[in-house]
Protein backbone atom coordinates (compact mmCIF):
# COMPACT_ATOMS: atom_id res chain seq x y z
CA UNK A 1 0.00 0.00 0.00
CA UNK A 2 0.74 3.76 -0.50
CA UNK A 3 0.77 5.56 2.77
CA UNK A 4 0.22 9.22 3.11
CA UNK A 5 1.80 10.97 6.37
CA UNK A 6 -0.07 13.73 7.70
CA UNK A 7 1.94 14.61 10.75
CA UNK A 8 -0.63 17.79 12.98
CA UNK A 9 1.40 20.39 14.05
CA UNK A 10 3.42 20.73 17.23
CA UNK A 11 1.64 24.09 18.25
CA UNK A 12 -2.29 22.53 17.60
CA UNK A 13 -1.27 19.43 19.81
CA UNK A 14 0.22 21.31 22.46
CA UNK A 15 -3.10 22.97 23.26
CA UNK A 16 -4.53 20.00 22.75
CA UNK A 17 -2.51 18.46 25.20
CA UNK A 18 -0.76 15.77 23.19
CA UNK A 19 2.80 15.44 21.91
CA UNK A 20 2.94 13.80 19.09
CA UNK A 21 -0.13 12.77 16.43
CA UNK A 22 0.64 11.31 12.46
CA UNK A 23 -2.46 10.53 10.20
CA UNK A 24 -2.17 7.90 7.81
CA UNK A 25 -4.26 7.60 4.37
CA UNK A 26 -4.44 5.15 1.84
CA UNK A 27 -6.24 5.55 -0.85
CA UNK A 28 -7.02 2.86 -3.33
CA UNK A 29 -8.54 3.92 -6.85
CA UNK A 30 -10.58 1.25 -8.74
CA UNK A 31 -11.96 1.84 -12.52
CA UNK A 32 -13.15 5.14 -12.69
CA UNK A 33 -16.15 7.26 -10.99
CA UNK A 34 -17.90 5.73 -8.18
CA UNK A 35 -18.04 6.55 -4.46
CA UNK A 36 -15.48 7.39 -2.45
CA UNK A 37 -15.68 4.68 1.07
CA UNK A 38 -13.37 5.53 4.03
CA UNK A 39 -12.86 3.24 6.45
CA UNK A 40 -11.50 4.93 9.92
CA UNK A 41 -9.42 2.97 12.98
CA UNK A 42 -7.83 4.34 15.53
CA UNK A 43 -4.30 3.13 16.72
CA UNK A 44 -3.92 5.08 20.09
CA UNK A 45 -5.14 3.45 23.31
CA UNK A 46 -6.12 3.70 27.23
CA UNK A 47 -3.39 2.70 29.60
CA UNK A 48 -3.36 -0.82 30.43
CA UNK A 49 -4.25 -0.70 34.13
CA UNK A 50 -3.61 -3.16 36.68
CA UNK A 51 -5.18 -7.01 36.89
CA UNK A 52 -4.06 -8.03 34.06
CA UNK A 53 -3.14 -11.95 33.77
CA UNK A 54 -1.35 -11.77 30.58
CA UNK A 55 1.31 -8.82 28.88
CA UNK A 56 -0.75 -6.02 28.41
CA UNK A 57 0.60 -4.91 25.13
CA UNK A 58 1.86 -9.16 24.27
CA UNK A 59 -0.64 -10.24 21.63
CA UNK A 60 -0.55 -13.11 23.27
CA UNK A 61 -2.71 -15.96 21.61
CA UNK A 62 -4.85 -18.46 23.45
CA UNK A 63 -7.43 -20.90 22.37
CA UNK A 64 -8.38 -19.03 19.36
CA UNK A 65 -8.59 -15.54 21.26
CA UNK A 66 -5.81 -12.76 21.15
CA UNK A 67 -5.13 -10.49 23.92
CA UNK A 68 -4.05 -6.66 24.66
CA UNK A 69 -4.89 -3.15 25.53
CA UNK A 70 -6.58 -2.30 22.11
CA UNK A 71 -6.95 -5.42 20.55
CA UNK A 72 -11.14 -5.20 20.23
CA UNK A 73 -11.43 -0.93 20.40
CA UNK A 74 -9.91 -0.76 17.76
CA UNK A 75 -6.57 -1.93 16.47
CA UNK A 76 -8.26 -4.74 15.40
CA UNK A 77 -10.13 -2.64 12.79
CA UNK A 78 -7.19 -1.62 11.24
CA UNK A 79 -6.39 -5.44 10.48
CA UNK A 80 -10.11 -5.70 9.77
CA UNK A 81 -9.80 -2.73 7.12
CA UNK A 82 -6.61 -3.79 5.93
CA UNK A 83 -7.69 -7.00 4.60
CA UNK A 84 -11.12 -6.16 3.42
CA UNK A 85 -9.15 -3.54 1.09
CA UNK A 86 -6.70 -6.67 0.01
CA UNK A 87 -9.36 -8.79 -0.87
CA UNK A 88 -11.34 -6.04 -3.01
CA UNK A 89 -7.32 -5.25 -4.86
CA UNK A 90 -7.27 -9.36 -5.52
CA UNK A 91 -11.05 -9.08 -7.03
CA UNK A 92 -10.31 -6.61 -9.05
CA UNK A 93 -7.01 -8.33 -9.90
CA UNK A 94 -8.78 -10.91 -10.93
CA UNK A 95 -11.40 -8.56 -12.98
CA UNK A 96 -14.28 -7.21 -11.15
CA UNK A 97 -16.04 -4.61 -12.29
CA UNK A 98 -15.12 -2.41 -9.26
CA UNK A 99 -15.51 1.54 -9.81
CA UNK A 100 -14.90 4.00 -6.58
CA UNK A 101 -12.10 4.84 -4.14
CA UNK A 102 -11.51 3.08 -0.49
CA UNK A 103 -9.42 5.22 1.80
CA UNK A 104 -8.22 3.83 4.83
CA UNK A 105 -8.02 6.79 7.71
CA UNK A 106 -5.65 5.25 10.52
CA UNK A 107 -5.87 8.28 13.41
CA UNK A 108 -4.56 8.28 16.91
CA UNK A 109 -6.11 10.73 19.21
CA UNK A 110 -9.87 8.55 18.99
CA UNK A 111 -9.65 9.11 22.81
CA UNK A 112 -9.03 12.25 23.20
CA UNK A 113 -12.22 13.17 20.86
CA UNK A 114 -10.61 13.08 17.25
CA UNK A 115 -10.13 16.41 16.44
CA UNK A 116 -6.40 15.60 15.70
CA UNK A 117 -7.45 12.76 13.62
CA UNK A 118 -10.62 12.27 11.41
CA UNK A 119 -11.64 16.23 12.72
CA UNK A 120 -8.16 17.26 11.29
CA UNK A 121 -8.25 15.44 7.93
CA UNK A 122 -11.83 16.65 7.37
CA UNK A 123 -11.33 20.22 8.53
CA UNK A 124 -8.22 20.78 6.23
CA UNK A 125 -10.38 18.86 2.78
CA UNK A 126 -7.74 15.58 3.02
CA UNK A 127 -10.47 13.75 2.64
CA UNK A 128 -14.11 13.77 1.68
CA UNK A 129 -15.56 10.41 1.21
CA UNK A 130 -18.82 10.16 0.10
CA UNK A 131 -19.26 7.66 2.76
CA UNK A 132 -17.94 5.88 6.23
CA UNK A 133 -17.33 3.25 8.49
CA UNK A 134 -15.63 3.35 11.59
CA UNK A 135 -14.07 1.09 14.23
CA UNK A 136 -16.67 -0.37 16.65
CA UNK A 137 -16.69 -3.32 19.12
CA UNK A 138 -19.37 -5.60 18.99
CA UNK A 139 -21.61 -7.14 16.69
CA UNK A 140 -24.44 -4.49 16.16
CA UNK A 141 -24.21 -1.89 13.34
CA UNK A 142 -23.91 1.17 15.32
CA UNK A 143 -25.85 3.88 13.87
CA UNK A 144 -26.06 6.69 16.28
CA UNK A 145 -24.02 7.50 19.58
CA UNK A 146 -23.84 9.87 22.35
CA UNK A 147 -22.88 13.12 22.70
CA UNK A 148 -20.07 14.06 25.83
CA UNK A 149 -19.66 17.50 28.02
CA UNK A 150 -16.63 17.48 29.93
CA UNK A 151 -15.76 20.24 32.55
CA UNK A 152 -13.27 21.32 34.93
CA UNK A 153 -14.82 23.41 37.86
CA UNK A 154 -12.43 25.24 40.47
CA UNK A 155 -14.14 26.19 43.52
CA UNK A 156 -12.30 29.54 45.10
CA UNK A 157 -12.37 29.80 48.88
CA UNK A 158 -10.17 31.23 51.38
CA UNK A 159 -7.64 29.58 53.64
CA UNK A 160 -7.96 30.14 57.68
CA UNK A 161 -5.93 28.02 60.20
CA UNK A 162 -7.97 24.94 61.59
CA UNK A 163 -7.81 25.91 64.85
CA UNK A 164 -10.05 29.08 63.87
CA UNK A 165 -11.79 27.48 60.17
CA UNK A 166 -14.02 30.91 60.52
CA UNK A 167 -11.56 33.29 59.33
CA UNK A 168 -11.37 30.90 55.80
CA UNK A 169 -14.04 30.46 52.89
CA UNK A 170 -13.84 26.56 52.93
CA UNK A 171 -13.62 25.69 49.08
CA UNK A 172 -14.76 21.99 50.44
CA UNK A 173 -17.63 22.84 52.27
CA UNK A 174 -19.30 24.84 49.25
CA UNK A 175 -17.73 21.97 47.02
CA UNK A 176 -19.97 18.96 48.89
CA UNK A 177 -22.97 21.30 48.27
CA UNK A 178 -22.14 21.51 44.77
CA UNK A 179 -21.65 17.97 44.13
CA UNK A 180 -24.62 17.11 46.35
CA UNK A 181 -26.64 19.35 43.36
CA UNK A 182 -24.60 17.55 40.66
CA UNK A 183 -25.74 14.28 41.66
CA UNK A 184 -29.00 14.88 42.44
CA UNK A 185 -29.26 16.44 38.98
CA UNK A 186 -27.73 12.53 37.91
CA UNK A 187 -30.64 11.20 39.34
CA UNK A 188 -33.09 12.35 37.73
CA UNK A 189 -31.76 12.31 34.50
CA UNK A 190 -32.79 8.56 34.77
CA UNK A 191 -36.50 9.52 33.36
CA UNK A 192 -35.26 10.91 30.14
CA UNK A 193 -35.48 8.44 28.50
CA UNK A 194 -34.08 8.31 24.23
CA UNK A 195 -36.39 7.16 21.75
CA UNK A 196 -32.91 5.72 20.01
CA UNK A 197 -32.49 1.82 20.47
CA UNK A 198 -29.54 1.17 22.47
CA UNK A 199 -29.45 4.41 24.40
CA UNK A 200 -31.23 4.92 27.83
CA UNK A 201 -30.85 8.25 29.59
CA UNK A 202 -28.47 10.68 30.01
CA UNK A 203 -25.90 10.37 32.70
CA UNK A 204 -23.70 12.69 34.88
CA UNK A 205 -20.40 12.06 36.84
CA UNK A 206 -18.13 13.43 38.43
CA UNK A 207 -14.33 11.85 37.45
CA UNK A 208 -11.48 13.46 39.62
CA UNK A 209 -11.32 15.68 42.90
CA UNK A 210 -8.80 17.38 44.10
CA UNK A 211 -7.84 20.23 46.13
CA UNK A 212 -6.84 21.53 49.51
CA UNK A 213 -3.53 23.13 51.05
CA UNK A 214 -2.96 20.75 54.18
CA UNK A 215 -4.68 18.60 56.95
CA UNK A 216 -4.97 21.82 59.42
CA UNK A 217 -5.82 24.49 57.14
CA UNK A 218 -9.28 25.34 55.40
CA UNK A 219 -9.11 24.59 51.96
CA UNK A 220 -9.27 27.17 49.55
CA UNK A 221 -9.77 25.12 46.76
CA UNK A 222 -11.30 22.24 45.02
CA UNK A 223 -10.74 21.12 41.36
CA UNK A 224 -13.03 18.66 39.88
CA UNK A 225 -13.71 17.20 36.64
CA UNK A 226 -16.85 15.79 35.59
CA UNK A 227 -18.77 14.22 32.22
CA UNK A 228 -21.97 15.14 30.96
CA UNK A 229 -23.25 11.92 28.22
CA UNK A 230 -25.87 13.78 26.39
CA UNK A 231 -28.62 11.20 23.88
CA UNK A 232 -28.99 12.59 20.39
CA UNK A 233 -32.48 13.87 21.20
CA UNK A 234 -30.80 16.52 23.13
CA UNK A 235 -29.45 20.16 22.67
CA UNK A 236 -25.53 20.20 23.85
CA UNK A 237 -25.90 24.06 24.31
CA UNK A 238 -29.13 23.90 26.32
CA UNK A 239 -27.26 21.37 28.26
CA UNK A 240 -23.59 23.44 28.89
CA UNK A 241 -26.01 25.98 30.00
CA UNK A 242 -28.06 24.23 32.44
CA UNK A 243 -25.11 22.50 34.12
CA UNK A 244 -22.86 25.74 34.30
CA UNK A 245 -25.91 27.64 35.83
CA UNK A 246 -26.66 24.61 38.35
CA UNK A 247 -23.08 24.99 39.85
CA UNK A 248 -23.32 29.12 40.10
CA UNK A 249 -26.44 28.98 41.61
CA UNK A 250 -25.52 26.16 44.07
CA UNK A 251 -22.12 28.13 44.86
CA UNK A 252 -23.98 32.07 44.57
CA UNK A 253 -25.65 30.47 48.17
CA UNK A 254 -22.09 30.12 49.82
CA UNK A 255 -20.34 33.53 50.82
CA UNK A 256 -16.73 34.47 49.76
CA UNK A 257 -16.90 31.54 47.63
CA UNK A 258 -16.28 32.18 43.46
CA UNK A 259 -16.51 28.62 40.81
CA UNK A 260 -14.21 28.92 37.59
CA UNK A 261 -15.90 26.59 34.91
CA UNK A 262 -13.60 25.49 31.90
CA UNK A 263 -14.75 23.03 29.12
CA UNK A 264 -12.37 20.55 28.43
CA UNK A 265 -14.81 18.71 25.57
CA UNK A 266 -17.90 19.24 23.42
CA UNK A 267 -18.37 16.27 21.61
CA UNK A 268 -21.96 15.95 19.53
CA UNK A 269 -24.30 12.71 19.46
CA UNK A 270 -23.92 11.24 16.43
CA UNK A 271 -27.27 11.08 14.19
CA UNK A 272 -27.97 8.86 11.07
CA UNK A 273 -27.69 10.40 7.76
CA UNK A 274 -29.52 10.18 4.47
CA UNK A 275 -27.36 7.63 2.83
CA UNK A 276 -26.37 5.25 6.17
CA UNK A 277 -29.43 3.01 5.59
CA UNK A 278 -27.58 1.60 2.43
CA UNK A 279 -24.42 1.27 4.91
CA UNK A 280 -26.89 -0.67 7.56
CA UNK A 281 -28.52 -2.61 5.11
CA UNK A 282 -25.43 -4.12 3.25
CA UNK A 283 -23.34 -4.85 6.52
CA UNK A 284 -26.55 -6.37 8.06
CA UNK A 285 -26.84 -8.92 4.92
CA UNK A 286 -23.20 -9.72 4.73
CA UNK A 287 -23.19 -10.28 8.42
CA UNK A 288 -26.30 -12.82 8.36
CA UNK A 289 -24.39 -14.81 5.40
CA UNK A 290 -21.05 -14.86 7.61
CA UNK A 291 -21.88 -14.85 10.90
CA UNK A 292 -25.30 -17.29 10.53
CA UNK A 293 -27.96 -14.44 11.93
CA UNK A 294 -28.62 -11.09 12.02
CA UNK A 295 -27.36 -8.48 13.76
CA UNK A 296 -29.13 -5.58 14.71
CA UNK A 297 -28.32 -1.68 14.55
CA UNK A 298 -28.74 -0.26 17.72
CA UNK A 299 -27.36 3.60 18.80
CA UNK A 300 -24.91 2.96 22.03
CA UNK A 301 -23.83 5.47 24.72
CA UNK A 302 -20.32 6.05 24.42
CA UNK A 303 -18.85 8.98 21.73
CA UNK A 304 -16.57 8.72 19.18
CA UNK A 305 -14.65 9.96 16.38
CA UNK A 306 -17.57 8.58 14.29
CA UNK A 307 -19.35 12.09 15.01
CA UNK A 308 -16.64 14.18 13.01
CA UNK A 309 -17.49 12.54 9.90
CA UNK A 310 -21.49 13.16 10.17
CA UNK A 311 -20.68 16.67 11.18
CA UNK A 312 -19.09 17.24 7.82
CA UNK A 313 -22.00 15.59 6.08
CA UNK A 314 -20.82 11.87 5.21
CA UNK A 315 -22.78 9.32 6.22
CA UNK A 316 -21.17 6.81 8.69
CA UNK A 317 -21.67 3.59 10.49
CA UNK A 318 -19.54 2.10 13.29
CA UNK A 319 -18.93 -1.42 12.32
CA UNK A 320 -16.12 -3.83 13.43
CA UNK A 321 -14.39 -6.85 14.57
CA UNK A 322 -15.71 -7.72 18.42
CA UNK A 323 -17.78 -9.83 20.24
CA UNK A 324 -21.71 -10.36 21.15
CA UNK A 325 -21.33 -7.37 23.40
CA UNK A 326 -18.66 -4.86 24.04
CA UNK A 327 -18.46 -6.40 27.91
CA UNK A 328 -17.40 -9.49 26.50
CA UNK A 329 -14.10 -8.30 24.97
CA UNK A 330 -12.89 -6.44 28.42
CA UNK A 331 -12.61 -3.43 26.07
CA UNK A 332 -10.41 -0.80 28.68
CA UNK A 333 -10.01 -3.69 31.30
CA UNK A 334 -8.02 -6.07 32.26
CA UNK A 335 -7.18 -8.81 29.77
CA UNK A 336 -8.45 -6.86 26.46
CA UNK A 337 -9.35 -9.61 24.08
CA UNK A 338 -10.55 -10.80 20.79
CA UNK A 339 -12.02 -13.82 19.16
CA UNK A 340 -10.02 -14.09 15.76
CA UNK A 341 -12.81 -16.19 13.93
CA UNK A 342 -14.99 -12.63 14.87
CA UNK A 343 -11.87 -10.90 13.53
CA UNK A 344 -12.11 -13.15 10.14
CA UNK A 345 -15.89 -12.89 9.38
CA UNK A 346 -15.76 -8.94 10.14
CA UNK A 347 -13.35 -8.84 7.46
CA UNK A 348 -15.68 -10.66 4.75
CA UNK A 349 -18.57 -8.22 5.94
CA UNK A 350 -17.12 -5.34 5.68
CA UNK A 351 -15.43 -6.46 2.35
CA UNK A 352 -18.48 -7.48 0.90
CA UNK A 353 -20.28 -4.26 2.09
CA UNK A 354 -17.83 -2.26 0.21
CA UNK A 355 -17.67 -4.33 -2.77
CA UNK A 356 -21.50 -3.63 -2.90
CA UNK A 357 -21.02 -0.12 -3.25
CA UNK A 358 -17.99 -0.10 -6.09
CA UNK A 359 -20.31 -2.43 -8.04
CA UNK A 360 -23.19 -0.16 -7.91
CA UNK A 361 -24.66 0.86 -11.09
Amino acid sequence: FEVERHPVPEDFLRAYGMRSVTNLIVRQRFGSGGPTVALNAHGDVVPPGEGWTKPSYGGVIEDGRMYGRGVAVSKSDIATYTYALAALRAQDASGAALNGVVELHFTYDEELGGLAGPGWLLERKLTRPDFAIAASFSYAVVTAHNGCLQLEVTVHGKSGHGAMPETGRDAFRAGVAILNAIYAEADALKSRKSQVKGIDHPTMIVGLLNGGINTNVVPDRLTFRMDRRMTPEEDPSVVEARVRALIESVAATHEGIRVEIKRLLLANSLKPLPGHERLVEAIRRHARRAFGEDIPAVGVPLYSDARLYGEHGVPIVMYGAGPRTIAESNAKRPDENLLLEDLRRATHVVAGTVYDFLRAP
